[in-house]
This record gives C-alpha cells, structure tokens and sequence, in this order.
C-alpha cells in the first residue's frame, strides 16, 4: 500500500514521533499526525516548523490555498505555537528533521528485514508495528526527553478538527460519491442526507448527531479513473433480485469477501450453462440448509 510518514521532532532532545499518512500530503493529515504527535509527546512547543508544503498547496487555486494556510495557523493557535515554514530550496533549514529521518526509514527497513515480511494483516497493524519502532529510539533518549518535556507548553484540553466535513445524499444506487470515490452504504440509508467527516484513513459518516458508520477511505486512480468502496453486506439483497446484474456490475471484484468467491464466480461463469442455470436457480424456491 502506497503511504507517507508525518515525522515529528523535537531538535533538541530527538524526541520523535510517526504517523502513517496513507492519502499524501494535506491539511488533514497533517492536523491528525500533529496532534498524535503532541499528545504523545505531553506537551507543545512554542514553535511548529514545517517544510514548504508544496505538495499539499500543488494545483491548488489561490482561494482554496488562503483557506488552508489558515487552517493550519488555527490549528498551530489551538496549540499556542507560532507556525514557520522552511523556506523552499533552502536545505540547510531542514537539518534538524531530514538526517534524523533518514535514520528512521533506515530503521524501519531493518525492522522489516529481522520480521521477514512487508505484508501486514491491516493498517493498524503497521501502525503499532512503527510505533513500536519509535517506542524504542524514544527510550533510549528518555534523560533528555523528560527534560525537555518540562519547558513544554501544557496541552489544551481537547484536539481541535482533524477532519474535512461533507453533506452527501444516498442514491438510489445504495451509495455516495465523494472525491471521486463510490461507497456504498445500508439501502434503508437511500435518499438521506448524510454528514461525512472525512479523515486521512476512513470515513464517520453521522445522520445528525448520530453516528452510523465507519468507511475505510478510498482514493481515485492517479490517472483520474474513479474507485469504489464496496461492502457486499450492503448490496446483497438488491443482488439478489437481480443475479444476472453481477456479471457486469462496475465493482463487481470488490464485492467478494474473499479471493475465494472471485474463483467461483469465474468458474461457474466460464461453464457454457452458467446463464441459464443462474435464472433457473434464481426462480427456484428458497429452502435452507438442514
């Protein structure tokens, strides 16, 4: 899976903090990689420093660029730091971060090399597998760390936003489309409006002040092809109603649980009697299983 570090420092005592950005540089990730990494660190500093961001400025129009460089300086007040950025193509201002970023992706793929694999049952687990990473080069700086930490500036009660919120209405197809992606939902959902609150990683999606959901976030294609966050659970009753409607449905891959129902579904597709079977199937009473 293609994703970023948000890598957090503080110059003098090294310590550090990293968080699994899996839609590239934004606001949003930026607002919860930060946040993660203040409230693991205990405290603020009087100054957030950052590259240039250009990526997450990229092909922005002058009015949304306005709207995001005030965000950001609304989060840093939240924190009570004043916010900088590097100057772009200026390296020397970027020391204290890039060398010691360097070292942690050098560490990492150790890591991965001592466990053998790259593959992991999910992002949660990646994460903690970089935490624990982290966990480790923090500890051997604890001395500094704790002394530092006291000229740190107290924490404010509650995070501030770490997401973009969306009104998206259901369709009659069972879904909505946001940012290029079609995710389904409950079908008794169909013709609602809905709040989505849009984080680097998933979806909250809430009718009212009631939260329903949670989505894994999907992302376009880079050739600009729209994608789909499919759950069978949430279309299988309009399928049933019409079988033959899968064998051409635009998402029909992700409907499977597993690569296991993708292969009998291309078998029984490749039999010459598959569509005629499948109809007649369909028409047959229903009896369960014993």
């Amino acid at each position: 899976m293609a994703h970023m570090l948000f890598h957090f420092r503080l110059p003098w005592s090294g310590f550090e903090h990293a968080h699994v950005i899996l839609g590239g540089e934004s606001h949003v990730a930026l607002a919860e990689g930060l946040q993660n990494a203040l409230w693991s660190a205990g405290g603020a500093p009087h100054q957030h420093r950052t590259d240039s961001l250009s990526a997450a400025f990229r092909n922005l129009d002058a009015a949304t660029e306005a709207d995001l460089t005030k965000r950001y300086e609304a989060l840093c007040a939240h924190y009570r730091m004043s916010p900088t950025r590097n100057n772009r193509g200026v390296a020397h201002e970027n020391g204290s971060i890039e060398s010691a970023h360097g070292h942690l992706k050098a560490a990492i793929r150790d890591a991965l090399l001592m466990r053998g694999t790259p593959d992991f049952l999910d992002l949660t687990g990646y994460r903690a597998f970089i935490d624990e990473i982290v966990g480790r080069r923090n500890a051997a700086r604890a001395k500094r760390i704790a002394a530092e930490r006291a000229y740190l500036q107290p924490l404010p009660a509650t995070r501030t936003t770490d997401f973009e919120e969306v009104i998206v209405t259901v369709s009659s197809t069972g879904g909505f489309t946001l940012r290029k992606v079609f995710y389904t939902v409950p079908s008794r959902l169909i013709g609602h409006r809905l709040r989505v609150r849009l984080h680097d990683d998933r979806l909250e999606v809430f009718m009212g002040g009631t939260h329903l959901l949670t989505l894994p976030r999907g992302r376009a294609h880079s050739d600009g092809r729209h994608d789909q966050v499919v759950n069978y659970r949430h279309v299988i009753h309009a399928l049933r109603k019409k079988p033959m409607a899968l064998l051409n449905l635009v998402y029909r891959d992700k409907l499977f649980p597993r690569p296991a129902y993708r292969r009998a579904f291309e078998a029984l597709s490749a039999h010459p009697t598959a569509r005629e079977d499948g109809l007649q199937d369909h028409r047959r009473p229903f009896s369960p299983c014993p």
